[in-house]
């Protein structure tokens, strides 16, 4: 017992197990949103592709049983829905702020229209853990890193393959070019529409993941207001991250730990209101902005020189 809490192996290990699944969960989403932020979109509707993406899910995964097509399922509505904005933002040059949180609402009434006869559903298509053998026994590290689902595993692969993609090849030479100087990338030889629309489709396909994720595995079923306003967290991410693969993973485990303090301060008998639990990712959101743009006033800002900034080429 340290200051009238009291600590369980269980509980220790119940937390960080469920710190690591929310943590999948924040970094599916803010992944994507990174993506579409380093080829200089910023697409403030991550909440309402993870929605879509949840509700999604849970219909393709429930109607065929399988949860891997429900995730595909999520991933192709994110991907979708995500192209609404891309049109706006790449293809009409809308304002990025407006055009996002216009996709936000979209996708949070159509997750709630598509959804809406399955609510009550008691059918289920949910991932099963996966032990990975001679590893998964080891003591506290076993089952907090060995034993997950195949999502959490395919978030690693994914990240590292995003890292490897966007810092070691020519097409992510060319989007990171493009979320800089899309003059510049264009003169030399980028197509600046075409790399656009395939950042914000690939952030809208990771989004629906993300959402997905939850009807398949954390959360099982489908209701509304399933995503709880974490788009939003993984949004911040992003800045906390500093537009970095491995910093995003990093601040993912950070909030995914707020999240998951919930479901287990009864193991160590803390008594603490529910509702400010539920404020402390949020609490922790605004907290890490305010830090984040008091260091900006000394240094360079690390996001994308282009973010934000519709390019018509006729203007060069």
């Amino acid at each position: 017992m340290i200051l009238g809490v009291t600590f369980t192996e269980a509980g220790v290990v119940g937390l960080l197990v469920a710190t690591v699944q929310f943590g999948t969960l924040l970094y599916l989403a803010a992944l994507g949103e990174t993506i579409s932020e380093k080829a200089g979109v910023l697409n403030l509707g991550v909440e309402g592709m993870m929605a879509t993406g949840a509700a999604m899910g849970f219909i393709v995964g429930v109607e065929t049983g399988s949860p891997w097509l429900g995730l595909l399922g999520g991933a192709v509505a994110g991907a979708i829905v995500s192209l609404v904005h891309a049109a706006a933002a790449v293809g009409l040059g809308a304002d990025q702020v407006v055009s996002g949180l216009a996709l936000t609402f979209l996708g949070l009434g159509f997750a709630d229209f598509i959804g809406d006869g399955y609510t009550d559903d008691e059918r289920r298509a949910r991932f099963a853990d996966v032990e990975i053998p001679g590893l998964d026994d080891i003591p506290w590290v076993g089952e907090v890193v060995f034993r997950h689902s195949p999502v959490t595993y395919l978030a690693v692969v994914i990240g590292t393959v995003a890292w490897f993609v966007l810092n070691r090849t020519a097409v992510g030479l060319g989007l990171r070019a493009v979320g800089e100087t899309a003059s510049t990338a264009d003169a030399a030889g980028h197509s600046v529409v075409r790399l656009r629309f395939a950042a914000v489709a690939t952030g809208g396909a990771l989004a629906g993941v993300s959402g997905a994720y939850l009807t398949t595995y954390l959360v099982g079923s489908w209701s509304q207001n399933l995503t709880a306003g974490r788009g939003w967290i993984a949004v911040a991410l992003v800045i906390f991250g500093a537009w970095r693969v491995g910093r995003v993973a990093i601040g993912a485990l950070l909030f995914g730990l707020t999240l998951a303090l919930k479901s287990r301060l009864t193991l160590f008998d803390i008594e603490i209101s529910g509702q400010f639990v539920d404020m402390l990712p949020f609490l922790l959101t605004i907290a890490v902005l305010v830090v984040i743009s008091f260091r900006a006033r000394n240094r360079p800002s690390p996001a994308p020189a282009a973010i934000g900034i519709a390019y018509r080429r006729e203007e060069r």
